[in-house]
């Protein structure tokens, strides 16, 4: 556990990075603005550049922490559901439902703001057939619960490629990207910030719950926890955090996986610390790697999942090559 002060100087520090890697996003993109042309932007929205800032950047920033936060967060409460630290918030097959209703919304020629409501109306679907196929008649499983989500989402993804195949061509690229994970058209909805908030206050309010829990169900049980009731908590509200992130940008891989590993490392398992730095750290990397996404090639722009997945894999490699030099 580290000492209130350094934890207090920690989250201190996680929020300055995020404010600047929003200010930083503001500022550089294909066309780049000097600071005191940001500045001029940001006090007066109708100014020269003050459209571009406020009407595009700044709310593409604000979506993709939004979406890091949501994803780092539910990576964080699957590998505690799991206890397996190579959980990421797309194993269950929540994705996969959201994807597949949504690609099918872009075949049909469906409003891009109905994107959204498809997507979540598919997690759903994919919510409840986990749920029901997983638990069953019997006790509590972990590794059945795996298993359907596993075999749930290759259902899911031999029905996307069937929809990639009989798509047309002019649709096509717009799914890819979507699939990929892409904030170019990303609008962030009053609903997803609010959604972060209240899982997060829960997920707080159970931090030690869930630090118990990642021990194992029998010590958790020997302690008093209601194991059975704890896990499908934790399931339905990393499944929703998933679906919310999903809903918002399609599916950006590796964010929900690399940092809750970096942020361990960092603070520790103590979920009173992890959950916070997981979810300000989430945000910040993502919003980096959206704006790397946007002015490596610019005036071309990139989806940000390729970016996340050329960070983390090289990243990923280093942590499971440390965890293998320590054993």
């Amino acid at each position: 556990m580290m000492p209130t002060a350094q934890r207090r100087l920690l989250f201190l520090l996680l929020a300055l990075l995020s404010a600047a890697s929003v200010a930083i996003a503001a500022a550089i993109g294909s066309v780049p603005l000097g600071w005191d042309q940001w500045w001029a932007a940001l006090l007066d929205s109708g100014s020269e550049f003050g459209e571009l800032v406020w009407r595009l950047r700044l709310p593409r920033a604000a979506a993709a922490w939004t979406v890091g936060a949501l994803l780092s967060l539910s990576g964080c409460l699957m590998q505690v559901l799991l206890r397996n630290p190579l959980a990421d918030p797309y194993i269950l097959g929540v994705s996969g439902g959201a994807s597949f209703a949504t690609l099918l919304g872009m075949s049909a020629g469906a409003a891009a703001a109905l994107l959204p409501a498809l997507a979540w109306a598919g997690a759903l679907f994919s919510i409840l057939i986990v749920f029901g196929l997983a638990r069953g008649e019997g006790p509590w499983s972990g590794t059945r619960l795996l298993l359907t989500g596993v075999v749930t989402a290759s259902g899911w993804a031999a029905l996307i490629s069937l929809l990639l195949t009989l798509g047309s061509d002019g649709s096509l690229r717009g799914m890819l990207f979507w699939l990929i994970g892409d904030l170019s058209y990303a609008r962030l909805p009053s609903w997803a910030p609010a959604i972060l908030l209240v899982i997060f206050a829960l997920c707080f309010g159970m931090a030690r719950s869930l630090n118990v829990l990642a021990m194992g169900e029998t010590t958790a049980r020997l302690l008093g926890e209601p194991t059975r009731k704890l896990l499908w908590v934790v399931y339905l509200l990393a499944s929703v955090l998933t679906a919310t992130a999903v809903s918002i940008a399609g599916n950006i891989g590796f964010v929900g996986l690399i940092v809750p590993h970096l942020m361990r490392l960092l603070v520790g398992s103590d979920h009173r610390v992890l959950l916070p730095a997981a979810a300000m750290f989430g945000g910040l990397f993502l919003v980096l790697s959206d704006t790397l996404a946007r002015t490596v090639l610019a005036p071309r722009q990139l989806p940000v999942g390729v970016v996340t997945a050329l960070l983390g894999v090289p990243l990923f490699l280093l942590l499971l090559n440390r965890a293998r030099v320590k054993q």
